[in-house]
């Protein structure tokens, strides 16, 4: 098929087999690739109540029609798996290199079940795949593997990694490539580590047929002269995401404190500029990126080399904490990706547990010793590892503060930050309703890319909930189709590339001839999906999952955002107005009618059974 590899590998880690089949051409018409591979097969495989961390799960790692392609920024592949952390669906895409090769290995999806006792990683160079002997492996950092595998199979073999966090399940552990990509959220790490598969690399010397080469050479060269002459390209590709660290800062959602407050006395020192100043060794470049938003930097202080950090980070490891060196932020980066753990959820759950023990909640027995006060970036490293190695307090900690706050009570829950199980990306909310509405309703949890509407809210009126319901609507429909063809969003975020031209180049590769409408509703059936695979397996789903936590409806104290607050009632109006919008009933449960509609009739019956 055009645009697409053609292959699909199953390996059984408990039976040590491995098959290959042809991609359904149906399953590519229907769900296009990525996380529309993902949401189809997992919903259609997985055991119903399946164990995250048993053998049953599927980690299913999907690339896209454009993945691999000369389409600007074509770098994504997508990681999915019934999460750990949440317990329901989960997905996480990541850059870099690896979708390119395993395209041009004839590939577009790897289903990865059951378990191995044995430690192994999975090797792919163009039509051998095999799963090899990771004894020696075990146990080592996912920075320091990567470097040790390319030493040993090549510079050309593009890997993937997991840390210690993985090897012991930490419950937001990640999956690392390119020394700083990350499939970071959900917990994709720990279900790699419970089936014991330590790394998989890939290599692959094939091409991509394409539909229309011509016509993608003319729409590629057409979006190349767009993005290189828009204003904002010069700056976005001196300081990719950390641009928006000062721009969060003045319109006070800059999370900081455990996101008590949305701006931080101290955050000149965490701004890009300083950052690019005092730790920037050079630009970095996902896949065909003109972007290259990327920074790889190096601290003189702790002599550690990373891709990072970016805003996220600075937000979840810098501010949130109270913290004021870039180096200190850069190294707490480093040690995050080299345990192998999603710095957000370490961020928050770190963020958390501060406030419990400054609140008295965690008591000094339960702390062993470490002095875990905002601001103490000691007592921070000490934190992280023993979440990576599941020590001590780290055991409650490597379950996230969802999990955390349940089990310590004291009415920390109010200010466990997190919706679903997932903690919050860093922005703060409570001046910001359309991006509160974007994290209640992301169907993996609190994550910023499934509908990053914080601009358009500062637009819109602080103030006021109308129109939010149905632009987060909106862009919950377009964004994940960039997920769906193996793109990076940034060049349609950042430099304003028209969705139709995605639309062209899709058509070019394919050959589908889909119109944008026809791409929309492939995008609501997998939304509707998602959120189907979630009422199914989570006994009580419904619309108090989607409730962000106490702290939102406490007025803010200072700052750009002082006084500003959601209510309850202004909380559930959304979520009413937002469920009529996408045809799901006011428990937030996606209607028979509904999911008939969409093509979905197995689901509706599904949930009919179910009730």
């Amino acid at each position: 098929m055009h645009g697409y590899g053609g292959k699909v590998i199953r390996v059984n880690l408990t039976e040590k087999t491995i098959e290959k089949k042809d991609l359904d051409p149906v399953l590519a018409r229907e769900w296009l690739g990525g996380r529309g591979f993902i949401a189809r097969v997992l919903y259609d495989e997985l055991p119903k109540g399946a164990n995250p961390l048993g053998p049953e799960n599927r980690l299913i790692i999907a690339a896209g029609p454009l993945s691999g392609t000369f389409w600007p920024s074509a770098a994504k592949i997508v990681f999915g798996t019934k999460s750990p952390l949440t317990g329901g669906y989960g997905d996480s895409n990541l850059g870099g290199f690896l979708m390119a090769e395993l395209k041009y290995a004839g590939y577009d999806m790897l289903i990865l079940e059951g378990a191995s006792k044995n430690p192994l990683y999975l090797f792919i160079d163009d039509d051998t795949v095999e799963l090899r002997d990771a004894r020696s492996y075990w146990g080592k950092g996912a920075l320091e593997l990567e470097r040790e595998m390319k030493g040993e199979l090549g510079e050309s073999f593009q890997i993937a990694t997991i840390g210690p966090a993985g090897e012991n399940l930490v419950r937001y552990a990640n999956i690392n490539h390119e020394y700083g990509r990350q499939a970071g959220r959900c917990g994709m790490g720990a279900v790699m580590g419970s089936k014991g598969l330590k790394a998989i690399a890939v290599h692959g010397t094939g091409g991509i047929l394409l539909y229309d080469p011509e016509g993608l050479v003319r729409i590629t060269k057409e979006a190349l002269n767009h993005i290189t002459s828009q204003p904002y390209f010069k700056r976005f590709r001196l300081y990719g995401t950390t641009d928006i660290t000062d721009w969060c800062q003045g319109m006070g959602v800059l999370p900081t404190k455990n996101f008590a407050y949305g701006d931080y006395e101290k955050e000149e020192k965490l701004a890009p500029e300083p950052m690019r100043e005092k730790i920037l060794v050079r630009d970095k470049a996902c896949f065909g990126c003109p972007l290259n938003c990327a920074n790889y930097t190096h601290s003189k202080k702790y002599g550690t080399f990373i891709d990072g950090p970016e805003y996220e980070t600075i937000g979840m490891l810098g501010s949130n904490l109270l913290l004021d060196d870039i180096e200190d932020v850069q190294y707490l980066n480093y040690l995050c990706d080299d345990y192998g753990m999603d710095t957000i959820a370490a961020g928050g759950t770190v963020a958390f547990a501060m406030e419990c023990s400054e609140r008295g909640i965690l008591k000094e027995k339960d702390l062993e010793g470490i002095d875990l006060r905002f601001g103490n970036v000691e007592a921070i490293k000490q934190a992280l590892k023993k979440i990576a190695y599941q020590e001590g307090i780290g055991r409650r900690m490597a379950e996230g503060s969802k999990s955390m706050a349940k089990r310590l009570g004291g009415k920390s829950e109010a200010f466990a930050m997190h919706v679903k199980g997932l903690e919050f990306s860093a922005y703060e909310c409570r001046g910001a309703p359309a991006m509160l509405l974007s994290f209640m309703t992301s169907d993996i949890g609190a994550q910023h890319t499934r509908s990053w509407a914080i601009v358009q809210d500062m637009d819109m009126g602080r103030d006021n909930i109308e129109g939010r319901a149905k632009l987060v609507k909106e862009l919950q429909t377009l964004r994940p189709l960039m997920e769906m063809f193996g793109v990076c969003r940034f060049p349609w975020l950042e430099v304003k590339l028209s969705f139709d031209e995605y639309v062209k180049a899709f058509n070019a590769v394919t050959g589908f001839g889909y119109s944008k409408e026809k791409l929309f509703g492939i995008s609501e059936k997998v939304y509707s999906l998602t959120r189907a695979f979630w009422a199914r397996e989570v006994e009580d789903f419904g619309r108090k999952y989607d409730l962000p936590p106490g702290r939102v409806y406490e007025p803010m104290a200072s700052g750009p955002a002082k006084g500003m607050h959601l209510t309850e009632e202004k909380v559930n109006r959304l979520l009413d107005e937002y469920y009529e919008l996408r045809g799901w009933n006011q428990n937030g449960i996606p209607t028979e009618e509904k999911l008939r509609e969409l093509g979905l009739d197995n689901v509706a019956e599904d949930l009919k059974r179910a009730g």
